[in-house]
């Protein structure tokens, strides 16, 4: 997990979706000339993807026409997964962008423009409920999609180490310069083992993986769009519901998550996609899940600084930080490494210039 960002000639490269995307107009939309259209780029996102807003001039079709360029480059992403993991979405009833055109060797893509009402932006206290019930219902229809092991890549222990293992490299080593004892590496192998044993022990359902407030679009529809799905697996029942309610960009309190997330375990065993387990055990898999999931992100976020040159993600490490804190603090087979968070890792983070206290501790009311 330790790749060296790959550079790439974004000038060129956009020159050639230009030339590309013009030939799939013409082709597919033959009333559209290169006079009539243009590409406006958008924000990207943490990986090395870029999007272009396909806009056409007016009258040039007697249909809107909503599109989006992507530039994905081959050396990089996985263009071909992705138009794969599309069409079977689409088909069990999740609603991903509609592939309009794709030269994955080359990894250039015209996709449906879903707009840019993120989900993020559309969540206060008043609406944040009724929005995760619809967040909820486009998961349960994700989660029902039927195990496909040629296409979506299991989500083994292997897997869930190497992730927990850029927590160690990046966050504490690389980012808070502290380098670890043999204790404390004995420390990290234990609680690692704890997270992953929960989470194989799971139900195993289709995984999005990044199943956030940024990675869902509110439609013009009014329906959820569901984009950046690229790096699914078949997984742990509770990482995507964890992914949504502990957001990394947004905090809800704590009894608002856990009524949440109680929420979706029961409709899941009521349509049959969960067996009927007890609280107690729902809730540790979900909290341990996203624990798995947090101390990768503080990685990750570490590493899109340091070796991507991404600072913006600096800002969201306290509040990822403050649901590492929460939960290992809440679980007696977990105090250990609380102290160890609390002794030896926050007061390193409190030297940091992202760091903001507020952002770490606990909020207790919607």
């Amino acid at each position: 997990m330790n790749e060296p960002m790959v550079p790439v000639n974004t000038d060129v490269r956009l020159q050639e979706l230009s030339v590309w995307v013009a030939q799939q107009l013409a082709e597919q939309l033959s009333a559209v000339t290169a006079a009539e259209y243009q590409l406006t780029g958008l924000s990207s996102d943490a990986g090395f993807r870029r999007y272009f807003r396909l806009q056409v001039a007016p009258g040039s079709l007697t249909a809107p026409l909503k599109l989006l360029a992507v530039d994905a480059p081959p050396v990089t992403e996985d263009s071909a997964q992705f138009v794969a993991l599309a069409r079977y979405l689409r088909t069990h009833g999740v609603r991903t962008p509609e592939v309009f055109a794709a030269d994955v060797s080359r990894g250039f893509l015209l996709v449906e423009d879903f707009g840019d009402a993120l989900l993020q932006g559309e969540l206060h206290s008043d609406t944040a409920t009724p929005l995760y019930g619809e967040a909820m219902m486009a998961l349960l229809a994700l989660q029902q999609c039927p195990d496909d092991p040629e296409l979506v890549p299991r989500y083994d222990q292997p897997m869930l180490r190497r992730e927990l293992e850029i927590f160690r490299e990046w966050f504490v080593e690389k980012l808070l310069g502290h380098v670890l004892t043999a204790a404390e590496q004995k420390l990290l192998i234990d609680v690692f083992g704890k997270l992953e044993s929960s989470a194989l022990e799971q139900p195993q359902v289709l995984v999005h993986r990044d199943y956030h407030s940024r990675n869902l679009i509110v439609c013009e529809s009014g329906a959820l769009g569901v984009i950046d799905f690229q790096g699914a697996l078949w997984g742990p029942c509770t990482y995507d519901p964890v992914s949504l309610l502990r957001d990394s960009y947004i905090r809800w309190p704590a009894q608002d998550v856990q009524r949440w997330a109680l929420s979706y375990g029961n409709l899941a065993m009521d349509i049959g996609i969960l067996p009927t387990v007890d609280t107690e055990t729902y809730l540790r898999w979900f909290d341990w899940m996203g624990l798995q999931r947090h101390l990768k992100v503080l990685g990750i976020f570490a590493r899109l600084h340091l070796r991507d040159h991404k600072p913006n993600y600096l800002a969201d490490l306290p509040r990822v930080l403050g649901y590492v804190l929460e939960v290992s603090e809440n679980y007696p087979a977990l105090q250990d490494f609380a102290r160890w968070l609390r002794a030896v890792l926050l007061p390193l983070a409190t030297q940091q210039s992202w760091y903001k206290s507020a952002d770490v501790e606990r909020i207790n009311s919607l």
